[in-house]
């Protein structure tokens, strides 16, 4: 499954690349990122409260 996701992921960023240019190449690429950090937080398989609370 994952280099499907891949793939599609990939031709999401040409195309944006190729139509918006730099901005929304960069755009996409980070609300990628941070889509798919929240869909592995979701399915518990991070936890994202361990990365932001400070330890002293």
């Amino acid at each position: 499954m994952w280099p499907i996701v891949g793939l599609a992921f990939g031709t999401v960023l040409a195309l944006a690349g190729a139509f918006g240019g730099v901005g929304a190449f960069l755009l996409v690429l980070v609300l990628g990122a941070l889509g798919f950090l929240a869909g592995r937080a979701y399915a518990g398989e991070i936890d994202l409260a361990e990365m932001f609370t400070r330890r002293t």
